[in-house]
């Protein structure tokens, strides 16, 4: 396939492939912690999680196929009624909560379809403490519909014991309202900018695409500032992140950037492969789009340049592509 040359898509060559795919862990018998940490399992997510050990997770990251059809590489996810996709859920949720340290916290991907299966399916386990809904700029129109242009992330935990750094994910905005005190003084604002308190409604997010690094032909890759998200939030450095759908890899890419322990399972050996040749040039470019001086930056909010010095702009760059 021909590609602009500002196109930054991750591609990966059959013989490369070949290479990265020794690396792949396929699970037979139990194993330990430590035989599995920070390492990509490639199999099916119920087969793998009989041969892991018990309550060594801290996060575990959800982004099961939605109940659409889709092809996701050489697997085909097929759309069914609501109640056999609740079922089909249940059948893999329930085993892998054994992985789980009681204090534990669970992020379920979703969209407005399987919404009711998963807030049914996730109520009879776990706490759930909130629905966080994020924009999608892309999406198709629709003539007689509206168009879909969000996605859920529901909040869980294990128990009432969990970690949540409040300070850790609030969101640098631009002030619209610069408010000051009697003295003429800036009014909780700097700069510009107001750092604000995290909420469940996420309008700050780009999906990766062509020019982004981060970008692969994943078909529902989520953006690593998403996962970032979620990562610093509901764990601490050093902890254990876990990923039974890892797609592309974001979630260990961000794990392993962020200080994190990481496990991904993907059934997808081209996928699995993807999310491998991520991992290693995470070293080289720890950068999270989005994401710098330890906070978030609402999306163009803050210069290009600055937000990324890995890539290179020009005075033809669009600043809406910032992150």
């Amino acid at each position: 396939m021909n590609r602009s040359t500002r196109n930054r898509t991750l591609t990966l060559e059959p013989a490369e492939q070949a290479t990265l795919a020794r690396s792949l862990l396929r699970l037979r018998q139990p194993v330990s912690t430590s035989a599995v940490l920070d390492r990509i399992i490639c199999q099916d997510a119920r087969d793998a999680v009989a041969h892991l050990p018990d309550a060594f997770v801290d996060l575990l990251v959800l982004d099961p196929p939605y109940n659409l059809t889709k092809q996701f590489g050489e697997q085909r996810f097929a759309a069914m009624p609501t109640n056999e996709y609740g079922a089909w859920m249940e059948s893999w949720l329930a085993p892998m909560l054994r992985l789980l340290k009681p204090t534990a916290t669970i992020y379920v991907c979703g969209d407005w379809r399987s919404s009711t299966a998963v807030q049914s399916v996730i109520e009879r386990y776990l706490v759930v403490r909130n629905r966080i809904t994020w924009e999608r700029e892309k999406g198709r129109g629709a003539l007689r519909n509206w168009k879909n242009s969000s996605e859920d992330i529901w909040f869980a935990t294990l128990s009432d014991e969990y970690v949540f750094n409040v300070d850790a994910v609030k969101l640098k905005r631009r002030v619209l309202a610069p408010y000051r005190d009697e003295s003429g003084r800036p009014k909780d604002w700097s700069d510009g900018h107001r750092l604000t308190h995290p909420s469940n409604l996420w309008t700050d997010l780009t999906v990766p695409f062509w020019s982004m690094p981060e970008n692969t032909d994943h078909p529902t890759q989520k953006p690593e500032k998403l996962v970032a998200k979620l990562v610093l939030a509901s764990s601490n450095p050093g902890d254990v992140v876990l990923d039974p759908f890892l797609g592309s890899g974001t979630t260990a890419v961000v794990a392993k950037k962020l200080g994190r322990r990481f496990l991904g399972v993907e059934f997808d050996e081209r996928y699995a492969c993807l999310a491998l040749k991520r991992l290693s040039m995470a070293d080289e470019c720890p950068h999270i789009q989005g994401y710098s001086d330890g906070v978030f930056w609402e999306r163009n909010s803050q210069p290009a340049a600055r937000a990324d010095p890995s890539i290179a702009h020009d005075e033809k760059a669009q600043p809406e592509f910032a992150f």
